[in-house]
């Protein structure tokens, strides 16, 4: 059943208008086989809103009997011979299917789907949330946060290189208040008290408006030599709200905790997205859906790897982003904290044993994820373990060096044999490390710090045309493309097969969230707030008014639409399949041009 069958969905009675954004599946059906995880998890979502209707369909359907009737009466030996008996047997047969084995087939299916569904699910929020916390750090540098807003204005926050906050305020240049020239006046002196040189917008409410602001102020002060970056906001909002930030900013408005959240997820969204929960960050697909036990694991797990991958400065973090750190709990986290205000930064590695609780196995543990900058020992600064220390001292009485001298002296260190520092306790693999290390001591595995710049005068749904090319930041990936934000409050979708000339198998292999990238329009929704683009800028765009493209609905036994259903980030999601495109869209033209569908629109 599971290779012959097919999950089906038609609508419900008198529930079209209001399962709108369910559209697509309202007489849909496609092979369990096929399925891929986004399109079950829209369906069962349907179903559970009342919305959709949905049938496991053990095979094509048939007017005569099925052939699963014939599999159960070829095992009892049950055959119309003209006995008497024979059609109660064969009735029997019949019901036995559809009343009780079937349900009970269905039943494993259905649990089998979704866990399918849920694990591919889990997996792109993992893979999402890894590239987000990996983004670039704008690093030690002064940021002003914006966080928008119309009726209550723009709330105003300027953290220092350290991440300290320094100054708030509120300003009103949107309707109602209109206080254009005044804002951009106090931005400038804010900017100047403060040597500031980013501007943090968030990217919600009256962004693109504020980012005109930033604009405005760039370039009426050029002096000041700022730089403006649109900043996602989400969870921001739950941040401003938690428990650590009343006890970071106690006594700060909630409405400007946010404002400092952006600010400093600018400069290092690693350090500022660990004291959110990581489900809160919205970049996966049906999260609200899925187990929340799995979810978290596998989450928390992402969450674990990345800060050990890049290393704590103990100095400077904060309790939840050490917490973060293998061999440390939140309680443990605090006492690191508690020792470090009392006494002042930690000179070396050592001087962790003298934290409370902080014991010989949590040591050992999280000490090669620390580090020190600017201490007595110049390897606390490196993710050389301190067990390893004395490979070092070996290495720099062979080199004839000091240890200050060897580290990041290629030249030096490339002329050691990694054989000859192998002992009982470390092998060539962990000495090869070692000396990787030493060349780059702390590198930081992210990249370098870009900035997108949104086109002028594109500032909603509204003022996009088929045709256009902007750039964008990559929001979310999903298993059928990319939410590219291209600065109208509603993100755009690139479906995977507008993603390259290649087959793309997973859309991640081709961007990743916090990528900047350039785009072309090829069709827009308003109505619906659909925005397909491309990323290949040759592709012919849809006629304005014309529809169709990726986003055109597909009949039952057809696919659904490559499109994002309701709206809004993180929202339901097409196929990552390609099926046969509507005659009169784009993506037909330019299957047409390569040769893979005839002119009549069919395949070849």
């Amino acid at each position: 059943m599971w290779v012959r069958g097919r999950l089906a969905a038609k609508v419900r009675d008198g529930k079209e208008e209001a399962g709108a954004k369910f559209a697509d599946y309202f007489d849909f059906a496609e092979p369990f086989t096929e399925l891929p995880s986004h399109r079950i998890l829209a369906m069962l979502r349907g179903e559970k809103e009342e919305i959709l209707e949905l049938v496991l369909e053990p095979e094509e359907p048939t007017d005569g009997p099925s052939s699963y009737e014939g599999i159960v009466a070829n095992r009892f030996k049950i055959a119309d011979r003209g006995r008497p008996a024979d059609k109660w047997l064969t009735d029997t047969v019949r019901w036995a299917w559809r009343t009780r084995i079937l349900v009970h087939l269905g039943i494993d299916l259905r649990l089998r789907l979704r866990t399918a569904a849920e694990d591919e699910a889990v997996r792109v929020f993992a893979a999402n949330l890894r590239d987000l916390l990996l983004a670039a750090p704008a690093g030690t540098r002064a940021t002003l946060g914006l966080d928008p807003g119309f009726r209550t204005g723009v709330k105003v926050a300027v953290v220092d290189a350290t991440g300290k906050v320094v100054a708030t305020d509120v300003i009103h240049p949107h309707v109602p208040a209109n206080r254009w020239d005044e804002a951009i006046a106090k931005l400038a002196r804010l900017a100047k008290e403060h040597a500031v040189e980013l501007i943090a917008i968030g990217n919600g409410t009256a962004s693109r408006e504020t980012d005109k602001l930033a604009g405005e102020l760039i370039a009426k002060h050029p002096e000041l030599k700022l730089t403006k970056v649109m900043v996602s906001e989400a969870g921001a909002s739950v941040y401003s709200a938690s428990a650590f930030a009343s006890q970071e900013l106690p006594d700060m408005d909630v409405s400007l905790r946010g404002a400092v959240s952006i600010a400093r997820r600018l400069q290092d969204p690693l350090a500022e997205l660990v004291k959110i929960d990581p489900k809160s960050i919205g970049v996966g697909q049906y999260q609200h859906d899925l187990s929340e036990v799995k979810l978290s694991r596998s989450l928390d797990a992402v969450v674990e790897d990345c800060v050990n991958g890049v290393g704590v400065d103990v100095n400077t973090a904060s309790a939840p982003l050490l917490a973060r750190v293998s061999g440390i709990t939140s309680g443990l986290a605090e006492n690191i904290v508690a020792h470090r205000d009392a006494n002042g930064p930690f000179t070396s590695r050592g001087d962790l044993k003298k934290v409370t609780r902080l014991g010989p196995k949590a040591y050992e543990q999280c000490a090669g994820f620390l580090r020190i900058r600017g201490g007595d020992d110049p390897l606390d600064a490196s993710s050389v373990h301190p067990e390893a220390y004395p490979v070092v001292r070996r290495m720099v009485k062979t080199a004839g060096q000091e240890v200050a001298g060897l580290i990041g002296n290629t030249s030096v260190l490339r002329s050691l044999k990694p054989q000859e520092f192998v002992d009982e306790t470390f092998g060539l693999p962990t000495v090869t490390d070692i000396l990787k290390e030493l060349e780059k001591p702390g590198r930081d595995p992210r990249p370098a710090f870009k900035t997108a710049a949104f086109k002028e005068g594109v500032e909603k749904i509204s003022d996009l045309a088929a045709g256009m090319v902007l750039e964008g930041v990559v929001t979310n990936v999903a298993a059928f493309g990319a939410f590219v934000d291209v600065g109208v409050h509603q993100d755009g979708l690139v479906h995977v097969s507008a993603m390259s000339r290649t087959f793309v198998k997973d859309p991640r292999d081709v961007v990743k969230p916090g990528d900047i990238v350039k785009v072309k329009v090829l069709d827009v929704d308003i109505p619906r707030k659909r925005i397909s683009l491309t990323l290949r800028l040759d592709d012919e765009a849809a006629a304005q008014g014309q529809g169709g493209g990726p986003g055109e609905r597909r009949q039952r036994g057809g696919r659904p639409p490559q499109q994002r259903q309701g709206g809004g980030r993180g929202g339901q999601g097409g196929g990552s399949r390609q099926a046969a495109p509507p005659a009169n869209s784009a993506m037909a033209d330019a299957l047409r041009r390569a040769g893979l569908v005839d002119p009549k629109g069919g395949k070849r």
